[in-house]
This record gives C-alpha cells, sequence and structure tokens, in this order.
C-alpha cells in the first residue's frame, strides 16, 4: 500500500441561547374581605420577598448573559482561531456539559416555556459527559507530550502561544477528579495541586479548600508518597476536624508509615516535616503505559531526538516534477522537496488551492464521524483512545473537485487510482492524535504541535498548509517497509484538517514493478 497526505486548514462550532419572563398571582373574597386585607398585607410582603428573590435571580442571569456574550462576540469573531487553542476547547466543553445546566436549573425556578424549549431544541447537539471528560483527558495528552506544567497550562501559556486564556480553580479541580475518576493518580495529583495553589493564591472558588485536599492527599497517597499524603491529610483535619474519612485515612498513613520505619530499622522522626513544596511536573514519575515507543514519540513531537545530520541533508534536494512528461503537468509542473533520503518521503507544494480547501471541508463536514480502527482480534471497526479525529470520505464521482484532485494525484505520483481508496478527509479537535501505527497519516497548518513522526528512524515531517507528503510503506517486492511506523502528534494550538489517498498494489504491476529482493 501507498500513502498520500494533503494538508489544509480547520474550523469552529458557536451556538447561543435566550432569555425568559415571570409572572406572580393573588385572589381575594367578598366574604373573606375583611380577613383578607391582612392576608393581603401579608402578600404584599411575600411579594416583596418574592420580588428581591427575582431581582437577585434576573441579576444573577444577567451577569450570566454578560459573561456569555462577551465570550461569544470573541469566540465567534475566529471560530477556528478561538478553538484552536486547546484550553478553550476544553472549556466550551464544560461550559456546555456543566455551566448551562446551572442556568437552566437556576430558570427552572419559576420556569419559562421560551426558554426551556430552546434549551430542548439545542440541547441533542450539547456535548455530554464523555466529551467533557474526553477533552480534559485531551489537556492531558497535551500536558504530557509537551512537558507543560499544570501552572502554564492553567495561565494559557503554550509554546509558541501568548493567550489570556485561563483555566479557573473549579477547572483545575474538574481536571483533577477527571483524572481521579479514571484511577489515573499522576494527573489527579498534578492538577488538584494546581487548584489548591490557586486557591491559596486568592482566587475565589466554588469548590472549597476541603474537598481539593481530600482527592489531593489520597491521590498523593497512590502514588506511595506516604509523608506527604500525611502532611496533606493534616491539614485537611485541621480545617475540618469533623471529616471522618479523613481522620481515618491519616491514622491509617502514619501507621503505615510506622511499619515502612520499622521493617527498614530505622528511627521515625516525628519532628521532620514532609516537603511542602509544590508537587511539580515531575515530582513523580508518570506511570508506563502500553506504547513501547512513547518517550521516543514525544520527544520527536516536541522537536526532541530528530536525527536530521548534515550528510543526510545534503542528499536531499527539491525539483520540479512533471510526471514523467505528463501532459497535464508539462506546463505547470509540480513542486517536489525531499522530507527525508531512506525511506523516501517527499513533500509537494501547492498540491491544494485555498478554494479546492473549502471546497473539501464543505463536502466533509456534515460526514465527519469519530474515525475508527480495525480491532486486531475480531476485525470489527471501532474507536480508541490511541487514534482521536473524526473523518469522512469522499468519492471523486461526487464533485468535480474531488475528482481533479484524485487526477492529480495519480498524475505526480504516477500510480493508478483506479484501486485506490476513496479520499479520506480527517479533522483533529483539542488533543487531536494518532500514536504509532503501521497505517498511515497526516498534515496541515497548525499553530504548535500535530507533527507526523516516525519513531524508528527519527523523522519529523510539520503539517504545511496546501501540501501533500507521499511515502511507500511497502517495499518494491511487496513487503512491508517496518521503518515507516509513524504517528500523528497530538494537536496543541489549531484545528488540524488532513486528507489521505492509500494506494493498493493492484493495479500497479506495470506502473511500479517489482524489485528482485525483499528489500528493493
Amino acid at each position: 500500500m501507498r500513502k498520500c497526505l494533503l494538508s489544509f486548514a480547520s474550523w469552529a462550532l458557536l451556538f447561543c441561547c435566550c432569555s425568559w419572563i415571570t409572572q406572580a398571582e393573588v385572589f381575594t373574597s367578598i366574604g373573606q374581605m375583611t380577613d383578607l386585607l391582612y392576608t393581603e398585607k401579608e402578600l404584599v410582603q411575600s411579594l416583596r420577598e418574592y420580588i428581591k428573590a427575582e431581582e437577585s435571580k434576573l441579576a444573577a442571569v444577567k451577569s450570566w448573559a454578560t459573561k456569555l456574550d462577551a465570550l461569544t462576540r470573541t469566540s465567534t469573531a475566529d471560530p477556528e482561531g478561538y478553538l484552536g487553542h486547546p484550553v478553550n476547547a476544553y472549556k466550551l466543553m464544560k461550559r456546555l456539559n456543566t455551566e448551562w445546566s446551572e442556568l437552566e436549573s437556576l430558570v427552572l425556578q419559576n420556569p419559562s416555556d421560551g426558554f426551556i424549549s430552546n434549551m430542548s431544541t439545542h440541547r441533542q447537539y450539547f456535548p455530554d459527559e464523555e466529551d467533557k471528560t474526553g477533552a480534559a483527558r485531551a489537556l492531558m495528552r497535551l500536558q504530557d507530550t509537551y512537558q507543560l506544567d499544570s501552572e502554564a497550562f492553567s495561565k494559557g501559556k503554550l509554546p509558541g502561544v501568548h493567550s489570556n486564556v485561563i483555566l479557573t480553580v473549579d477547572d483545575c479541580f474538574d481536571m483533577g477528579k477527571t483524572a481521579y475518576n479514571d484511577a489515573d493518580y499522576y494527573h489527579a495529583v498534578l492538577w488538584m495541586q494546581q487548584a489548591l495553589k490557586q486557591l491559596d493564591d486568592g482566587e475565589e472558588a466554588v469548590i472549597s479548600k476541603v474537598e481539593i485536599l481530600d482527592y489531593l492527599s489520597y491521590s498523593v497517597y497512590q502514588m506511595e508518597d506516604l509523608p506527604r499524603a500525611i502532611e496533606l491529610t493534616r491539614r485537611l483535619v485541621a480545617i475540618d476536624p469533623s471529616h471522618q474519612r479523613a481522620g481515618g485515612n491519616l491514622r491509617y498513613y502514619e501507621r503505615l508509615l510506622l511499619k515502612q520505619f520499622s521493617e527498614q530499622n530505622q528511627a521515625q522522626d516525628q519532628d521532620q516535616p514532609a516537603s511542602e513544596e509544590p508537587i511539580q511536573l515531575g515530582t513523580y514519575m508518570r506511570p508506563k503505559d502500553h506504547l513501547p515507543e512513547r518517550e521516543s514519540y514525544e520527544a520527536l513531537c516536541r522537536g526532541e531526538g530528530v536525527q536530521m545530520t548534515e550528510t543526510r541533508r545534503s542528499r536531499l534536494f527539491c525539483r520540479y516534477q512533471d510526471g514523467y512528461r505528463n501532459p497535464r503537468l508539462l506546463l505547470k509542473p509540480m513542486k517536489e522537496e525531499d522530507e527525508w533520503d531512506s525511506p523516501h518521503i517527499v513533500r509537494y507544494l501547492e498540491m491544494l488551492s485555498d478554494k479546492e480547501i473549502e471546497k473539501i471541508k464543505e463536502l466533509a463536514k456534515p460526514r465527519l464521524a469519530r474515525a475508527t480502527v480495525r480491532d486486531p482480534k475480531t476485525g470489527v471497526l471501532t474507536t480508541a483512545n490511541y487514534r482521536v479525529s473524526k473523518s469522512a470520505w469522499l468519492d471523486g464521482e461526487e464533485d468535480p473537485v474531488i475528482a481533479r484532485i484524485n487526477q492529480r494525484i495519480e498524475d505526480i505520483t504516477g500510480l493508478t487510482v483506479d484501486t485506490a481508496e476513496l479520499l479520506q478527509v480527517a479533522n483533529y479537535g483539542v488533543g487531536g492524535q494518532y500514536e504509532p501505527h503501521f497505517d498511515f497519516s497526516r498534515m496541515s497548518d497548525v499553530e504548535a504541535g500535530g507533527a507526523t513522526v516516525f519513531p524508528d528512524f527519527g523523522a519529523a515531517i510539520r503539517p504545511r498548509k496546501g501540501t501533500s507528503v507521499f511515502w511507500y510503506n511497502l517495499f518494491r517486492s511487496g513487503e512491508g517497509d517496518y521503518r515507516t511506523r509513524h504517528a500523528a502528534c497530538p494537536v496543541l494550538v489549531g484545528s488540524k484538517w488532513v486528507s489521505n489517498k492509500w494506494f493498493h498494489e493492484r493495479g500497479q504491476e506495470f506502473r511500479r514493478p517489482c524489485g528482485l529482493t525483499e528489500v528493493d
């Protein structure tokens, strides 16, 4: 199978909601005229209390509206740029999953048919709990891949990006709670610690210090740092002496620590306090996972460990490609650049025009669905955490633009598209990635992250809008070239759109003849 990657730009979503009215009613009876005078007096007082409560509620809702109005003006001014920042994407998921529901509950205290009807209409399009937690996990994936500490992340400080986007105490707590619920105590510690730091620095929050310390102390215990778990639990008990779970945990941790000292024949220094330094990235070891080349893969995503030597660079050239005198390329040959020497990877510049890119996106958007992978055991297509994107398939017969692009791919590669796959269009959102695999990947302009990397030989191919990248993953003999195991790095900032074209061996017999050895 051969692989061609096309690369292009970004997109976004937007929405809004509205307001409501209220009504109160009293009644009188002639038979109760005298008594109702006093009743009326009580009702007037109740009415004033109701008005006060309603005004308080309305003030709260107006505050919501003002905040969200300013936010939507900013976000819809440049939807793709706004959602290109991963913190904005996460907070959008959180707002729609949590905060709008809180506003709905506030309104339901005195229901409005118009508002509820509007909410009901739009709710089907709102992200659910899985979407919200998926966005949180994506931020943690970016944190790991690009080695971002929680404090920098919470202040919107991403590599090469200056932004005033922030994560609040409550945002950080929710991040930590997502990790905690996944039994991911490593990330739970990092984000609960950040929530605690911001709260200690005076930031206002809905969540309390007791709740943060409760999660943080247990997560630290799970990371096998007993002294610090004891110190954090003591802080919790000092704030809330009646906290039963904390009291029980503290006694358990102290007994466990005493036992450890006894087993090691060491005297426990009761006056030796545990470290109170903030728990930073690197304080604890990140747990190992299923991916053997995790470290090399992520290093390449950060631009580290790329094996581009001066000797190798001297073997790379650029040229005009006319497809072996192809009539369609004679007057306007394609600009071809070598990206890597062995295996040979080339990039074609100006492969797609902006107009063609927009048409491809227009055709693909209504069909985008979560990208799937084939389960090696069952053969069934399923979603997987190691491939996070949405994709659609476009047939050359449905639009002249797709037919023209297919013809262009055939012209520059010299391979027939008659037996090739349909044109696949994929979009990577917040933290979108595809971990190392032997199937083939993608590219586009993004502000940060999103490279295609080859851990086996240390190459990193950066996204560039409108270009395509091409390589063979099979030798001429038909044997697989295992060096081409590659990955799409998580998108740090921006939205990555790509298009892929897979060529099958069948039909290429006379266009790419077999070699004489396995590695020809």
